[in-house]
């Protein structure tokens, strides 16, 4: 019997589905303040380093760990996000558009973050 018919396997899997699913919220929030901390910069500057790096990280993880437990398009999305702020990061690239996308990530993961559409 391969891993994938053997039921014990399926079990433990679709455990950890819900375990990564139970997290879901609590990492949204982290991502919320890191980006809260982000715009805490004076008008028109972009984020300091430190809140930039705190941002980027939060999105790399769930980037990284979302469609490992059924969350592909969360994982899509967070990796396309992530890659902005590493670009803003290492290159200076402009900060401007970016708060807008975290919020719409925010606020689609709210409504289902298990969907496959990201709308």
């Amino acid at each position: 019997m391969n891993a994938s018919t053997d039921p014990d396997f399926r079990a433990r899997l679709a455990a950890l589905n819900a375990k990564f699913a139970a997290t879901v919220p609590g990492t949204m929030d982290k991502i919320a303040q890191a980006l809260a901390a982000c715009r805490d910069s004076d008008v028109g500057a972009a984020p300091s380093a430190a809140a930039l790096h705190q941002l980027h990280e939060l999105l790399h993880g769930v980037a990284g760990s979302a469609g490992t437990f059924g969350f592909a398009t969360l994982g899509q999305e967070a990796r396309r996000i992530e890659q902005q702020v590493r670009t803003v990061m290492k290159e200076g690239a402009d900060w401007e558009p970016i708060p807008a996308q975290v919020e719409r990530l925010l606020a689609w993961a709210a409504r289902d973050a298990s969907a496959a559409e990201y709308d």
